[in-house]
């Protein structure tokens, strides 16, 4: 196993092992209680650990590196099939009617 993001917070942690999960990386947290032993222990030490297999550590530090740079953010924007309604492409449902729709 390979450690591939720590953060101070567990949420932070939490988040980007959700992301990777999104994309099919398996990935564990680890430390997540250990932030009481700060101030016995180096702090960086008591921060919360995302880590994955090792054979997926370089595709999941790509996709962090991806996903932190906002490169997966600018999917394009869908017209709703039943109402009309133009929808920012991040959504999968209409926000006005719940309908979906497809791509331009």
């Amino acid at each position: 196993m390979k450690r591939v993001f720590s953060a101070p917070t567990l949420t932070d942690a939490t988040h980007w092992a959700n992301v990777l999960a999104s994309h099919g990386i398996e990935a564990q947290l680890r430390n997540t209680t250990l932030s009481g032993g700060a101030g016995e222990l180096p702090i960086v030490e008591t921060w919360a650990q995302v880590w994955v297999a090792d054979e997926q550590e370089q595709h999941a530090q790509r996709v962090l590196k991806a996903v932190a740079s906002g490169a997966e953010a600018s999917a394009a924007p869908w017209q709703c099939e039943r109402c009309g309604e133009w929808i920012d492409g991040q959504f999968d449902a209409c926000w006005r009617c719940a309908g979906a729709g497809e791509s331009p």
